[in-house]
């Protein structure tokens, strides 16, 4: 097969359809910008999920004279009680660590977090603040069955876990990344929509060449290979477009915005945006080879 023909035949196709081929970039480079987006957003929830479970910690708080649980009686922790505490958790499988904050080291840990609002720190005793038991898992999702065993164990005031207040968040997180891969599959559909419109336009713009070819006996592979060409090379273009875009995206609103503004958790690297550029620029090439394919065993009987 003559090299030299396929190029002047994907040359004469684009120009013929030049339109419909810029059409077809733009709409796989958005299309393809929103698919890598969706995951790249996908890594970055793993990413905080890892860095946030990785610190969660459930905190058993015990009981003291100000304690409204039912479980307490307005009574304080007795010495028999938190030992026996300590000791259970200390045997729990599912406990990594355990740490005791007594009175004074939340008062100390109060004053630290509040040092802005002397006000408050002032209007607060060592006495208004609760001991507890600050534990780490060894998986935080575990966390319901050392709730469970500690939730109404004498001296227990109240069992709480940092994960729930987090899981909102990364639902939140979840959704952005539902819209984004759900928008990109409505312009994955328009995308095949006109990446197969162009090949058959370009099939029926040629079809004396091609009727001529057949008559002297070329191939189907011959015939169709500049078809599948043009369709792959719009469909590469598109992705190369988009992968300039997602890495446009994570430079201006990561790199530039939100790392230099938010210390509070982890975010993705550029190691992550560049294991992603081969996914789309093979995507485009396969989406529109086979958008191609599909339309010219329709369009394209040879």
């Amino acid at each position: 097969m003559r090299a030299n023909f396929i190029v002047s035949e994907i040359g004469i196709g684009l120009r013929r359809n030049l339109t419909m081929t810029i059409a077809v970039v733009v709409t796989v480079m958005i299309t393809l910008a929103l698919a890598g987006t969706g995951l790249l957003v996908h890594k970055q929830v793993n990413v905080m999920k890892g860095y946030w479970y990785d610190k969660v910690e459930v905190t058993i708080y015990l009981c003291g004279i100000n304690s409204s649980s039912t479980n307490c009686a307005g009574k304080d922790v007795t010495q028999e009680q938190r030992d026996q505490l300590n000791s259970d958790l200390h045997t729990t499988p599912q406990v990594a660590t355990v740490f005791y904050e007594s009175k004074q080291d939340a008062y100390k840990r109060f004053k630290e977090q509040f040092k802005d609002s002397p006000d408050l720190v002032n209007n607060v005793t060592p006495d208004a603040l609760p001991e507890s038991y600050r534990v780490k898992l060894k998986n935080p999702e575990q966390f319901q069955v050392v709730a469970s065993a500690f939730q109404d164990r004498p001296g227990v005031d109240s069992v709480q876990d940092l994960k729930k207040l987090l899981d909102p968040v990364f639902k939140v997180l979840g959704v952005f990344q539902s819209i984004a891969w759900f928008v990109a599959g409505f312009m994955l559909l328009a995308a095949v929509i006109l990446i197969s419109n162009t090949i058959r336009v370009a099939a029926f713009s040629r079809r004396r060449e091609t009727g001529i070819m057949r008559l002297v006996g070329a191939s189907n592979l011959y015939i169709q290979t500049p078809f599948l060409l043009e369709g792959a090379l719009a469909g590469l273009i598109g992705a190369a477009g988009a992968c300039g875009l997602v890495a446009l995206g994570y430079y201006y609103f990561i790199e530039q915005r939100l790392r230099p503004l938010v210390k509070f958790t982890n975010f993705i690297s550029w190691s992550d945006v560049l294991s992603t550029i081969p996914l789309i620029l093979l995507a485009g090439i396969v989406m529109s080879s086979l958008a191609s394919f599909f339309t010219l065993r329709r369009h394209l009987r040879v």
